[in-house]
């Protein structure tokens, strides 16, 4: 048999072009049935695109599409996923107000005149068993961890039987060790089972460990296909970046013993958060490690008052503070980039001159009104200092890359010129070039006398950047690490740890 013939999936001389911008620039992708193929990239070298016009979401294109060895054109989700294909996109693509099952069952609930819930629970019930979830079919969407949420958008997506070919887009980004563990082999299972998956990633460790052949893209142009068994790390790097990309942990801490506190935290409680202490100083990079469902962002949402504080204290510059709205932290230095940016970091259907300036309106206003050009020289001097791919200050936000759209995110705290920066996942679904820049970024911040308390669920960034980690589990602080301390090991040592024994200080 030809390799032509094995390819379940054939894309040649896609051309793709949005105001402005060429997404695709006649490029070509091909996936073989029972096989797992990488697709990466750096953010805006086009993947999401190219993978929007496989599933249909995108119609309007210039190129050869063939899928089941026949040629076929998607106008549609609906059409794509009657043929075989299913998605699974790298932000959550769910209804918050709708339970666990209605979510999965969403336009198939019944196809007589009355919707069974009853149904539909006991087919998710089934599901929910089958990919240890551990959640209720009848719990809103809205009260799960990102990580319970992803989990139940990967069940949606393999609840289709008539699937052939499952895109992946980032979908570890959000999930603990042992969920990963748990995706890896669901996914060798459907492999055996003849199912072609599109793995989409920027941690370059599941791919060589779960792929069979990786593509790599660069500005909306096909770079090369590789056998995993045939290259390294480097060498997709290199043909992903075109430079060279240094991450080495850091050995110690540059911030004094005796560095100012700026942030005081002491046993802050709520539904979720048990007695959490801890002190920030100037100049520090605090990393928050732990297991999903730890209460790392329960408790940075308390501290930013998008959560209601059952008891505790909060302290900034030694000035006890009464946090009860966002309003309230802003006004005291404090800003929070949350791990879903699409909900709570942005607003997607304005510009990036508008998300960049919304928090900064009284500043850059006068006599009243907003000085539009004043506007525009700021965020184009942040899109050129953190590299912002945009045709311009005017592009609809919605219409970038999952990453430039957290450098816009990042560029609006900067603006307001914040003291106390709180990232959470600030590099989740980022490659590898976009992660570097950002992790610049931070040090620069700290060097100018900022102060950073970073949540990362990868343990080889938590140790990258962090002076001292906090490690938590189950709503309560398990430990305190140095940096001179800190291992992965020791790190999950604590995180596994249900009360502080013996933490290190």
């Amino acid at each position: 048999m030809k390799q032509e013939e094995q390819n379940i999936l054939e894309m040649k001389d896609i051309d793709k072009t949005f105001p402005g911008v060429h997404a695709l620039d006649h490029c070509s992708f091909s996936l073989r049935k029972g096989e797992i193929h990488a697709l990466i990239g750096e953010n805006g070298a086009g993947k999401s695109t190219l993978v929007k016009i496989m599933t249909g979401i995108y119609s309007e294109y210039e190129g050869s599409y063939q899928f089941n060895y026949e040629q076929v054109h998607f106008r549609s989700v609906k059409e794509a996923q009657h043929a075989g294909i299913s998605i699974v996109h790298q932000e959550l693509n769910m209804m918050n107000d709708l339970t666990v099952a209605q979510n999965i069952f969403i336009g198939r609930e019944s196809k007589g005149f009355f919707c069974s819930d009853k149904k539909i629970n006991e087919e998710t019930e089934k599901l929910i068993r089958e990919f240890d979830i551990n959640v209720s079919p009848t719990e809103l969407l809205k009260n799960l961890s990102v990580g319970k949420a992803q989990m139940v958008e990967i069940a949606r997506a393999m609840s289709f039987d008539a699937t052939r070919v499952l895109i992946l887009d980032e979908p570890t980004a959000a999930l603990s060790e042992t969920e990963s563990e748990d995706l890896f082999r669901k996914m060798q299972d459907l492999k055996k089972r003849g199912v072609s998956i599109i793995f989409i990633s920027h941690r370059l460790g599941e791919i060589m460990r779960v792929a069979d052949r990786v593509t790599v893209m660069r500005d909306g142009a096909y770079i090369d296909t590789l056998n995993i068994n045939e290259c390294k790390v480097d060498d997709i790097i290199c043909l992903m970046v075109g430079r060279e990309i240094i991450e080495e942990p850091k050995q110690i801490s540059h911030v004094p013993q005796n560095a100012e506190v700026v942030l005081d935290v002491r046993n802050l409680c709520s539904s979720k958060v048990r007695d959490v202490s801890f002190q920030l100083r100037r100049g520090e990079i605090l990393g928050f490690a732990g297991l999903v469902g730890a209460g790392r962002t329960e408790t940075m949402r308390l501290i930013y008052g998008a959560d209601p504080v059952r008891s505790g204290e909060v302290f900034v510059n030694g000035k006890s503070c009464t946090i009860r709205h966002s309003k309230d932290a802003i006004e005291n230095g404090i800003c929070y980039l949350s791990e879903d940016r699409k909900r709570y970091g942005l607003v997607l259907g304005l510009s990036v001159t508008d998300n960049t300036v919304m928090a900064s309106y009284k500043k850059l206003s006068k006599t009243g009104f907003v000085d539009r050009r004043g506007c525009d020289e700021k965020t184009n001097f942040f899109i050129k200092r953190l590299g912002i791919k945009t045709p311009s200050g005017k592009q609809i936000v919605k219409n970038l890359s999952g990453g430039n759209q957290q450098k816009v995110v990042i560029a609006k705290w900067l603006l307001k010129d914040m003291d106390i920066l709180i990232f959470d996942e600030p590099t989740r679904g980022i490659d590898v070039g976009a992660r570097a820049e950002i992790y610049h970024l931070m040090d620069e911040l700290v060097a100018q006398g900022k102060s950073i308390i970073m949540i990362s669920s990868d343990l080889t960034e938590v140790l990258r950047m962090s002076d001292r980690i906090v490690v938590m589990c189950e709503g309560r602080k398990t430990g305190e690490l140095s940096i001179e301390e800190a291992s992965q090991g020791s790190i999950m040592r604590l995180a596994t740890k249900h009360e502080t024994r013996g933490a290190l200080k």
